[in-house]
């Protein structure tokens, strides 16, 4: 029987070993590009620092001010949502007395931090941030849409602005 080097030595070897030993001499030759491109490369070190908490170079979570912020009623957590984060809040549902922040695609790093910061939590299964509101539960199967009422917030806050109205004509 023969070797993988008698193999490559007659030609017969593989195409892996062949493209292995191609990929070495062009990576040891003097002024090579690796055989990886820079996209990937830098897709790498982004994957990398999303591995190490995605956050770069953001302020450490003061994790006390969290867990204060988990027990905030559901007004003041909108509140704080509505003061610093107008783009998350107009996001916002409430489920029962939970607030949840859903987006259509992973937010920024930034955006990430500060609702961690404030209370939040990543549920993987819905998809969502979810901060309790004081009311903590281990969670269930049933979608709780089914059980308790919703709103947005942010649909009532617009539409309880004040209405302009004409006065009427003193006759």
């Amino acid at each position: 029987m023969k070797t993988n080097t008698q193999n490559q030595e007659s030609g017969l070897g593989s195409r892996s070993a062949q493209l292995s030993s191609e990929n070495t001499a062009a990576a040891e030759a003097p002024g090579a590009v690796a055989p990886t491109s820079r996209r990937s490369e830098a897709k790498a070190e982004a994957d990398k620092k999303d591995t190490q908490g995605g956050r770069g170079n953001l302020p450490p979570i003061d994790s006390e001010a969290r867990k204060a912020n988990r027990t905030l009623p559901t007004p003041k957590v909108l509140n704080l949502l509505h003061t610093q984060l107008p783009a998350a809040y107009r996001l916002a549902e409430v489920v029962g007395r939970w607030v949840w922040v859903t987006f259509k695609e992973q937010p920024a790093a930034e955006i990430r931090q500060q609702l961690a910061q404030l209370g939040f939590h990543w549920n993987r299964e819905r998809q969502a941030w979810q901060h309790p509101c004081g009311k903590f539960s281990l969670g269930s199967q049933a979608d709780p849409h089914e059980k308790y009422s919703t709103y947005r917030p942010a649909s009532i806050r617009r539409s309880a602005k004040p209405q302009t109205t004409a006065a009427p004509a003193a006759a």
